[in-house]
């Protein structure tokens, strides 16, 4: 036994082998707290099993790897951890982690202890990008509910920027994001129809009553799309990335905002639009494809063959 503050940690890999060593290296380094590390593998066809596995956790910390078999979607991924963590009555936290995020030695407890005390649904800390370095990639989100979109508060500011408003936040990032087990155990786990995208933001409107805080000295250092090709500073997204992301985007809108459908279809064809004037022409069928509804282009069902993704 300890009486240093524990933190579950939920870490989903898919195709991670080139990241998840540094990502785990950084956890098991982590001071002034007890982790209970699980790795969910979905189905990686690299080494990230042997790159996992070679790892030791040493008191106070714990790791777990757990293979599914399955690639079921980050979400699916997510909601296997939290039920091997939740077996731990002593755990009341459960951070979910990105595997290609590094993480400062301090973070892990600034989480632990965050607003000790008070009743909770998520804790979010500040994402940065790890290249270009110190640029903020996130520090928690807002829904623009005439499209659907969502919307990173501070992104591309300098890391010496004020943290935002708790209450001006609708969502906490999915790529570090710690959750009550109060919050589980009154919201559920995550919905995992939407397979990648907007997970967490569906999540987060189960909070009700719950508040969503921020806690600025917890920092995530991320690499972004390592998996899946998503945007960032300098790189578009992948046509793979942008099918996924708009249609788990007009499924959240179908769910909670129908009213706004038709805004959400306006905005599919002007991104559609924007890519094809760049001359990105499989980004703009991605788009429009995963927007309107329509089965994934070519290139984008190959790439969910490989990765073993059956929707």
């Amino acid at each position: 036994m300890t009486d240093l503050p524990r933190l579950g940690v939920v870490v989903v890999t898919h195709r991670s082998a080139d990241v998840v060593g540094d990502c785990l290296d950084s956890l098991l380094a982590a001071e002034g707290v007890a982790l209970s590390i699980v790795v969910v593998d979905n189905a990686s066809p690299d080494d990230t099993d042997a790159v996992v596995t070679a790892r030791r956790a040493t008191a106070p910390h714990a790791l777990i790897w757990h293979p599914t078999g399955t690639n079921g979607g980050f979400a699916a991924g997510v909601n296997v951890g939290l039920d091997i963590l939740l077996q731990d009555p002593e755990i009341e936290r459960f951070w979910v982690l990105n595997p290609d995020a590094v993480v400062p030695p301090g973070t892990a407890r600034a989480f632990a202890t965050h607003a000790e005390g008070r009743d909770f649904a998520m804790i979010g800390g500040r994402v940065v990008y790890a290249d270009p370095p110190h640029a903020i990639q996130i520090d928690g989100g807002v829904i623009d509910w005439k499209t659907g979109k969502t919307l990173n508060l501070n992104q591309g500011k300098p890391s010496t920027t004020r943290p935002p408003d708790p209450d001006a936040m609708d969502f906490v990032t999915g790529a570090s994001l710690v959750a009550s087990r109060l919050f589980l155990t009154r919201a559920g786990k995550m919905e995992e129809g939407y397979f990648l995208y907007y997970e967490e933001v569906d999540w987060a409107l189960r909070a009700r009553d719950l508040p969503i805080l921020h806690c600025a000295e917890a920092v995530v250092h991320h690499q972004a799309g390592t998996s899946i090709g998503s945007g960032k500073p300098g790189r578009h997204a992948s046509p793979f990335s942008e099918w996924f992301k708009h249609r788990a985007r007009m499924k959240f809108v179908r769910r909670h905002r129908r009213v706004s459908y038709y805004g959400a279809v306006a905005f599919t064809l002007g991104k559609a639009l924007q890519s094809a004037l760049r001359r990105d022409l499989p980004a703009a069928e991605a788009i429009l494809r995963g927007g309107l509804g329509l089965s994934p282009p070519r290139a984008v069902t190959r790439q969910m063959a490989e990765s073993g993704i059956r929707l």
